[in-house]
């Protein structure tokens, strides 16, 4: 048996999320399919994380177990052509030792967020930002991110379904950048809650909007009360960027 760590593009428009499902498309669930084909029998991959419905990633990174002797180039290929009509690209394949775990021994995690603030609707993009059609204060939204830096309890910005048995987290950087038309939230921990990106992205955009301040961040961070977050952000700009280990 031989281990493989993956490393994985995709567009998360089609799929709902990366778990596995019985009834509905995800990535996990299509990568194990191609996987399937190339070992002549059922395999199992298992992800660095989830993403949601929607959610993309530029560089996810999974494990997967082959019965067969494979070289990694063989892997990358034969998974690429198996997955030829889906919104899913291998972009490494590395051949591992058999304790390697690409959940439980990654050491940090980063996302980035994109959004863009035109009022034109999107012709190329749409999908994969979120457009506000409003210019947003950029230099603001960076300031009250700051609040959110370090080891706290996260529950005002913690979906109610998440399986976290616990709502504290560590964040270690949060910046946010202007680029032209388009504003970038980049966040960087070692792990996340469901939903944390996305909820910390409504609440700024609400800051970038003149709504709320770094002061109203805080008191939103501490009531630890789900009510107390701002606008769920849409999962269509939010990208798994980075995974290290």
């Amino acid at each position: 048996m031989s281990r493989f760590k993956l490393t994985i593009e995709y567009d998360g428009g089609p799929y709902q999320g990366w778990q596995r499902q019985d009834h509905a498309p995800t990535v996990q669930g299509t990568i194990e399919a191609a996987a399937q084909r190339l070992n002549g029998s059922p395999v199992t991959v298992y992800g660095s994380g989830r993403t949601d419905s929607g959610v993309h990633a530029l560089a996810q990174i999974a494990h997967v177990d082959f019965d067969k002797a494979l070289r990694a180039d063989q892997v990358r290929d034969a998974l690429n052509f198996h997955l030829s009509k889906a919104p899913i690209s291998i972009l490494a394949a590395e051949e591992v030792d058999a304790e390697f775990h690409a959940r439980f021994d990654a050491v940090e995690r980063r996302y980035l967020y994109r959004i863009v603030d035109r009022r034109p609707r999107l012709a190329l993009d749409r999908g994969r930002v979120w457009r506000i059609p409003v210019r947003l204060d950029a230099e603001a939204m960076h300031e009250a991110a700051q609040v959110l830096i370090g080891k706290h309890d996260f529950t005002t910005f913690r979906d109610g379904q998440c399986q976290a048995k616990s709502p504290v987290k560590t964040m270690d950087e949060i910046q946010v950048l202007r680029a032209g038309h388009e504003i970038h939230l980049t966040f960087r921990a070692r792990s996340f809650l469901h939903k944390q990106v996305r909820s910390f992205t409504g609440s700024l955009v609400e800051v970038g909007l003149g709504k709320w301040d770094a002061e109203d961040m805080q008191a939103a961070l501490e009531a630890r009360d789900r009510t107390e977050c701002g606008p769920v952000a849409s999962p269509d700009g939010l990208y798994l960027v980075q995974v290290i280990y």
